[in-house]
């Protein structure tokens, strides 16, 4: 024992460095060295006298007797004035309940719980009255405190029962959250988190709804979470609930106005789909966080660009017509509409958007259709079929009769009919919509928008907002070997192809032998199989059919009945398979498709998303997509790098990664399995096909020896970070290809390394005077306005951190210029990454207009401390290692936050300190030995400085150390504890929606 007291008070003591100025680092390093000790003694003698020994360290006057005795509760008087039950789980444990025997109900926790908590939160699926009967005492009393009680339920399944909920809200004041949305609810959980002021919060997660069999008698498993022992589960907990409870998706109930929405809800969850009629109630049509990024775009393209022809290119099914309708609302000022043409090519589809614009713009009367045999009358806002345009006549219109024109599904526009239109018509602002802007004949639309896209939103990232259903792919090895096939024009031969898999029994075999194994019972799957020609296609109808599966050919040779008459008896289950060739990869409806079958090599990544994407709508009658994918041994022109990444929206360095480590990190509900002979064959094949090793480039730049850098990268399909890395720059490797014959200067070589660190600029000021600085005739420091010597400081430091070769910006600047090969190489990188900007210009804001900080611009920390006017010849910015920079001549605090604090793919203990509570609101802890007492804490709190924040999502980007998003000043909401003080701020301009999606503890 007296080891560890004697080496107590003498490490304490050591640690404590200055000593006695700064008794708060003096009690933290003997608490420290407390625990250390604690960790060896077990009789409660021993502890009591450990504890003795650190009171007198503290030079504290009372002392601990023995026996010791433990504090269970402080009784006071008013409502909490009679003894409080304790749970049977001490607070500082965790613990599994399972409602087993011997151990304590779910329901009799909760109530304990309740009875000591100061406020509770819930969170659950669904709400039932016998479930909260249960509590109903404590949830009274609870009340009674005035205690907030926050509960987030759902309309899922239409298990919810809405007196349930208006007890909730009227008898024990809880405020109620609901998300009504029945067809993309995806919220199951089941949790409870009960705050205390002491800071001893618990939870409980797991499968217990608020129902009586979920809390007493029925077979539930839920744990427990405690400060002590699960602390980093405890503030995910806090922070995911926050981010649910500020999502405009959850949204505030009120019985008095709500009630006959939740009932219709409900009904609609629980009971048969049926279409919903047009409700222009006033509710207004809000945009899904990825829907306002591609707003954000769109608004970028024309007001940074001034490019006013913009393709949209998002997935089937995340509501590309909404995003439209939105953007057009946009476009009305001082309360007139410009006028409109929506060009479908189908009826069905024309009808739907009408209606979406309708309720976007609350006017049942908006629009007028022109298809069939009807024909608009004001000609004002027209939707018409690309067919009935042309029966009429696109000439017949005037080319500037609509000033806004949007075409739908724009992968058409090569077709004779769609080009008449396009030719023609002039209009301020073209809108395509399309899920694959590439064409199957190899051509691609983004031609028309000068080989670019305003916004993509693909496969991916529609799985990541549950915007389609999940899928689970395999990809399973069928032994065919397709290496001695002829390959022409980018694909096999058909024919080869044909006579391979057709009357091949020992595939087919195989075929019917994976869905029996992946499929629970094939009399009841819907599938579609994908085949080389209508030989194969009625070849593998008879073999599946014999083997007991009803199936049929529908091909091209089939009749228009013959093809309805399949599709409906697939639809009803009469038909359990439809396969076919080149005829359903696009334009079939059919929800309830819950399986396709890939039978031939799909050597287009676009074919193969779009059939994929037959059997990716959802439905109530699905759980999942399954994707069967017989793979053989191909030709090593294939590409599955080209696949996989259409499927997975990563990079090609990452896929490898992926591949090998069985992709842990798909959306949720996604699988991605590969048998072992798939998996190495895919791995051999994306190792050929990584075009990015310097060879290669250097060979690949020898082809294009006068092509500048943003024109290589047009001609080659690469990315500048495919080009920039720490040892490589355009320039090396166009001196490496020997194409670059202009002497290099004395620092040719330092400034193309620094290119990386400006390959973000993203407002039109700083990449206008960067690239005036990086060019011919550079005007010189001295003559620049104030504005711009502040934006040519940002330039300075993020080439020389440390400062230049002449600590003098007028000199260190010219002669930046004039290493005109490194110059024009680091201007064009400017160019390029401005030119790839996606967010929209905000004003200036903040410190005022001589800091040229744009909020939502992106910044390196080198330029933050040069527009703040930190950094100075004399204070560079390599000497800043903090993340907090309190800049006394402008009374500003400036907050550099990195969100994933951890470069590993998943570390829970350093999540959940920073993060976005919603759009206007973040979360953010300070510095661990700030008090409250201190300055910085009281100008944090009390709001007496300028809060500026800067935020990124990690550390390390596509060109090494990422840059910061400057989200302007922030102003203080709450705070709770000290050292650290976790403070909740608002945000004046609200977060750009692609870093909130990115950053967000949830985003429902």
């Amino acid at each position: 024992m007296a080891a560890p007291l004697a080496g107590l008070g003498e490490n304490a003591q050591r640690q404590a460095v200055p000593g006695a100025d700064q008794p708060h680092l003096l009690a933290r390093h003997i608490a420290t060295a407390a625990d250390r000790a604690l960790q060896a003694i077990r009789t409660p003698e021993e502890r009591v006298a450990l504890a003795n020994a650190v009171i007198a360290l503290l030079a504290q006057p009372d002392e601990l007797v023995t026996p010791p005795e433990q504090l269970l509760s402080i009784r006071g008087a008013g409502p909490r004035g009679h003894d409080l039950p304790r749970p049977a789980t001490p607070l500082t444990e965790a613990a599994l309940l399972t409602n087993a025997r011997n151990e304590p109900s779910i329901g009799s926790e909760l109530r304990s719980e309740m009875e000591s908590a100061d406020e509770v939160h819930l969170l659950c699926a669904f709400v039932k009255w016998h479930g909260l009967r249960v509590l109903e005492a404590e949830l009274r009393r609870l009340a009674m405190r005035g205690c907030a009680l926050k509960v987030i339920t759902t309309t899922y399944m239409g298990a919810t029962e809405r007196q349930a909920i208006d007890r909730l809200v009227r008898e024990f004041g809880a405020e109620v959250k609901i998300h009504y949305d029945t067809e993309r609810t995806r919220l199951h959980a089941k949790a409870w988190l009960f705050s205390r002021r002491t800071g001893f919060d618990t939870a409980y997660i797991g499968s217990s709804n608020l129902s009586r069999a979920a809390l007493l008698d029925g077979v539930e498993w839920n744990v427990r979470l405690s400060p002590s022992s699960t602390p980093t589960l405890l503030r995910k907990f806090r922070a995911t609930f926050d981010s649910y409870w500020n999502d405009p998706t959850f949204e505030p109930y009120d019985p008095d106005l709500d009630r006959d929405r939740l009932d219709d809800a409900l009904g609609r969850a629980g009971g048969p789909a049926r279409t919903p009629s047009l409700d222009l109630s006033g509710l207004e049509v809000r945009p899904y966080a990825f829907q306002q990024s591609m707003l954000d775009a769109l608004a970028a393209e024309r007001a940074l660009h001034d490019r006013h022809r913009n393709l949209v290119v998002a997935a089937t099914g995340t509501g590309k017509t909404v995003v439209a309708a939105l953007d057009y609302q946009r476009l009305i000022t001082d309360g007139r509409r410009p006028s409109l043409l929506f060009v479908a090519h189908r009826r069905e589809i024309l009808q739907q958007s009408l209606r979406t614009y309708r309720e976007v713009l609350r006017d049942g009367s908006f629009g007028e259709l022109w298809e069939g045999g009807q024909r608009p009358e004001r000609w004002e806002h027209v939707f018409a079929t690309v067919q009935s345009m042309s029966r009429y006549g696109a000439d017949a219109i005037p080319p500037n009769a609509f000033e806004v024109v949007v075409i739908d599904e724009f992968h058409h526009a090569e077709a004779a009919t769609y080009r008449r239109i396009l030719d023609h018509l002039s209009p301020r602002e073209l809108l395509g919509l399309t899920a694959t802007p590439e064409r199957t004949d190899g051509g691609d639309v983004r031609t028309y928008f000068g080989n670019r896209t305003a916004y993509e939103l693909r496969l991916w990232d529609a799985l990541e907002q549950d915007l389609l259903s999940p899928f689970h792919y395999f990809g399973i090895a069928d032994n065919t070997d397709l290496s001695r096939l002829a390959w022409t024009r980018g694909r096999y031969d058909e024919a080869a192809l044909a006579n391979l898999y057709t009357g091949n029994d020992a595939r087919a075999a195989l075929i019917l032998e994976q869905v029996r194994l992946k499929i629970s019972d094939p009399l009841r799957m819907r599938a579609l199989g994908f085949c080389v020609g209508v030989g194969h296609a009625r070849y593998m109808a008879d073999r599946f059919s014999r083997s007991g599966i009803p199936s049929l050919a529908v091909t091209g040779e089939s009749s228009p009945d013959d093809r309805r008459h399949a599709l409906d008896a697939l639809r009803a289950g009469e038909l359990n398979a439809l396969f076919t060739a080149d005829l359903f990869n696009e334009g079939l409806d059919i929800p309830d498709v819950d399986t396709v079958l890939f039978l031939r090599p799909t050597e287009s990544s676009t074919i193969f998303l779009q059939q994929l994407g037959r059997g990716l709508r959802r439905s109530s009658t699905k759980a999942v997509l399954t994707a069967l994918d017989f793979v053989g041994h191909h030709r090593s022109e294939f590409r599955f790098d080209q696949r996989f990444r259409a499927l997975t929206g990563f990079s090609r360095t990452r896929l490898e990664h992926e591949v090998e480590h069985g992709f842990p990190f798909l959306p949720s509900g996604t699988q991605i399995v590969l048998d072992v002979q798939t998996q190495r064959a895919v791995l051999g094949n994306l190792r050929s096909r990584l075009p990015t090793k310097t060879p290669q480039l250097t060979a690949e730049v020898r082809t294009h020896p006068n092509a500048g850098l943003p024109g290589f990268l047009q001609a080659t399909g690469l990315s500048l970070a495919d080009i920039l890395r720490p040892n490589r720059s355009w320039t090396s490797l166009r001196r490496k290809a020997g194409v670059e014959q202009r002497p290099a200067g004395p620092a040719e070589a330092a400034l193309v390394k620094r290119g990386r660190k400006l390959a973000h600029v993203d407002d039109p000021l700083r990449a206008d005077v960067y690239q005036r600085l990086l060019g011919p005739g550079a005007p010189a420091y001295g003559d620049l306005s104030a504005v711009e010597q502040s934006v040519a400081r940002m330039l300075y430091f993020g080439l020389f951190p440390r400062g230049g070769p002449a600590k003098d910006y007028t000199v260190d600047l010219q002669a930046v210029a004039h290493e005109i090969v490194a110059a024009e190489e680091l201007a064009d990188i400017v160019a390029i990454a401005f030119d790839e900007t996606r967010r929209a210009p905000t004003p200036l804001s903040g410190v005022g207009p001589s800091v040229p900080l744009v909020p939502h611009g992106r910044y390196q920390r080198e330029e933050a401390l040069a527009a703040l006017s930190w950094a100075t010849l004399e204070r560079t910015p390599a000497s800043f290692m903090e993340g907090v920079l309190y800049q006394r001549d402008l009374n500003v605090d400036a907050l550099f936050v990195t969100v994933r604090k951890s470069e590993a793919d998943f570390s829970p203990t350093t999540m959940y300190r920073d993060f976005p509570i919603s759009r206007e609101l973040f979360h953010w802890e300070s510095q661990s030995v700030t008090s409250l007492a201190s300055p910085t804490g009281q100008r944090y709190v009390n709001g007496t400085s300028t809060v500026l924040l800067f935020v990124r999502e990690s550390s390390q980007g596509a060109f090494g150390t990422a840059p910061y998003t400057y989200l302007g000043p922030a102003t203080h909401v709450a705070h709770e504890g000290e050292r650290p003080i976790a403070i909740t701020w608002r945000l004046h301009t609200p977060m750009p929606s692609d870093l909130y999606v990115a950053t967000s503890a949830a985003v429902a």
